[in-house]
């Protein structure tokens, strides 16, 4: 049988490929369980700095496999959310590449991304309410945060797709491209990120995700807890010995 991910690496970025073209890649637990590997694969290897999640056959992913749904079969794994990814992203950068549609919980996959690069035939919504559900996979929690609070509130109650250009005019999408053209635009993206200190990108990400809920008494002392490694590290000595030399760093990472 076909793998319902594939993973692929290209120098230090791996890529995971939603591959159920046949049903616009829509979750199963197979897949979801594939992607908690990836992720952890991600993680693990000092060689890598970078992930991107994309679709196969033209579409990013439509969200659950509803066909299951209906036999009881649920494409989360606990701890780690809808598609292995949502509630527990990995600690280091992950992109979105989406191409075609991108809806309910291949939504709420996206939102749990940290940068995202998107075709312009691409469709956002979260669809749940108009077939009785919720979107319980972060979209709730993490949308108001990402669009205007009306225009969020819009998608969320309504149900109704959301373009890449809009989504772009607003902020939600990083870069916009021609059809077909994600996931190089994500490569070159993550060629971007990658190119910079992986303790660095590490910590940045962690501060980011995990500041908006200290408190203003705790803040600072939170932030040097992880950041005061990344400052003692051999990655910060070669970065500065790179720039007074006039020469590309050379990373030492995990």
């Amino acid at each position: 049988m076909t793998s319902p991910l594939l993973v692929e690496v290209r120098g230090n970025v791996q890529i995971m490929t939603l591959n159920r073209p046949e049903a616009r890649n829509a979750a199963t637990l197979e897949m979801s369980e594939a992607m908690v590997a990836a992720l952890d694969a991600l993680d693990a290897n000092p060689a890598l700095s970078v992930g991107i999640i994309t679709g196969a056959g033209g579409s990013f992913c439509a969200g659950m496999d509803l066909k299951g749904f209906l036999q009881g079969k649920r494409p989360s794994v606990p701890g780690r959310g809808f598609c292995g990814v949502t509630m527990r992203p990995p600690r280091k950068p992950l992109i979105a590449a989406v191409e075609g549609y991108a809806l309910a919980g291949g939504f709420e996959v996206v939102l749990a991304c940290d940068l995202i690069v998107a075709a312009r035939n691409a469709q956002f919504g979260l669809p749940e309410v108009k077939r009785g559900l919720a979107a319980t996979a972060g979209g709730l929690m993490r949308l108001p945060k990402r669009l205007p609070y009306h225009v969020a509130m819009e998608c969320i109650l309504t149900g109704d797709m959301l373009g890449a250009e809009r989504a772009a005019q607003l902020g939600l999408v990083n870069r916009l491209t021609e059809v077909g053209g994600a996931l190089d635009a994500a490569l070159q993206l993550a060629a971007a990120v990658a190119a910079n200190g992986p303790l660095s990108l590490i910590a940045s990400k962690q501060v980011a995700n995990e500041s908006a809920e200290w408190r203003r008494d705790e803040m600072w002392e939170r932030q040097a807890v992880i950041t005061t490694p990344v400052f003692e590290s051999q990655d910060a000595r070669e970065g500065a010995a790179a720039f007074a030399e006039k020469r590309k760093p050379v990373w030492k990472g995990l």
